[in-house]
């Protein structure tokens, strides 16, 4: 990426603004991008606006089964809430750049605090399917980093600190919020490959002994670029399958969206608890 591209850049992303701006009354919303399965979340947001992502200039399309590919904005609780109901992969050809285009685009609105979320195989032998994992730390194996090339100096510093990529103050908010609705949740380091194949067993064990907890697909990157951008972030994974090796059948995309679906009332009430909260902060 040289100047020229920056430049660009900087364009693209002021059009798809103003493109938004037009079409929501948006003021200074909390964000969450929703991964595989959930979502239902934004069923629950009052006088809802909603943006098809593929009308959004230079908006990367989503092109996976369960990511829908649409902005809504709504409110919960009187605070401004803005979904992303479906992401884009690395996997799917797209460049770092164009997977963390949407958190860009979050930031240039004034997004202070973003959830991130997905669905995770569960590599900790205490985990099961149905488990949600507040992540508290993670490791990119992807082979990739969306702050190569060229740095941007209006995004943030060149070699943005990532001792906290995860906002410990919304760690211990969301924690306390699960123990009083009686809803159980894990805390753990998440791993990113690229993907699209799942993980061999033996890749699974060698994980395993690096220290993950949980392995995804996603996530990760939209994670380096917001703290570049200053953006405070909760992550949770919500373990969909153990991985590889670790039960008998084999791994299956619908069988990771029907788990994601039997998890969605908790997660949302997790997350509706968590807004409210962080409202009274």
């Amino acid at each position: 990426m040289n100047q020229q591209n920056l430049h660009q850049i900087d364009q693209h992303l002021q059009e798809s603004i103003t493109y938004i701006r037009d079409m929501f009354p948006i003021e200074k919303p909390l964000a969450i991008i929703l991964g595989s399965g959930l979502g239902g979340f934004a069923n629950v947001l009052e006088s809802p606006y909603q943006i098809e992502t593929q009308s959004i200039p230079y908006y990367p399309k989503s092109t996976v089964a369960g990511h829908a590919g649409r902005w809504i904005l709504g409110r919960l609780h009187k605070m401004q809430v803005l979904v992303l109901q479906g992401r884009v992969h690395f996997y799917e050809g797209y460049s770092m750049q164009q997977v963390v285009y949407p958190v860009h685009l979050l930031a240039d609105l004034g997004i202070e605090t973003l959830v991130v979320t997905n669905a995770a195989g569960g590599i900790n032998l205490n985990f099961s399917p149905g488990d949600m994992m507040l992540i508290t730390d993670q490791v990119n194996l992807m082979g990739d980093n969306p702050l190569i090339g060229v740095n941007n100096p209006r995004f943030g510093p060149r070699f943005p600190d990532m001792s906290n990529p995860y906002h410990h103050p919304y760690i211990e908010i969301a924690e306390k919020a699960a123990i009083d609705l009686k809803i159980k949740v894990q805390k753990g380091v998440l791993f990113a490959l690229k993907g699209p194949s799942y993980e061999t067993a033996a890749e699974i064990r060698m994980l395993r002994l690096l220290g993950a907890d949980a392995i995804t697909m996603s996530t990760i990157p939209e994670v380096i670029a917001a703290v570049q951008r200053g953006i405070k972030v909760l992550g949770i994974s919500c373990i969909s399958n153990l991985a590889t090796g670790l039960s008998s059948g084999k791994l299956d995309h619908q069988d990771v969206t029907h788990t994601m679906a039997q998890i969605q009332q908790n997660f949302i009430r997790l997350v509706i608890e968590f807004i409210l909260r962080i409202q009274r902060e």
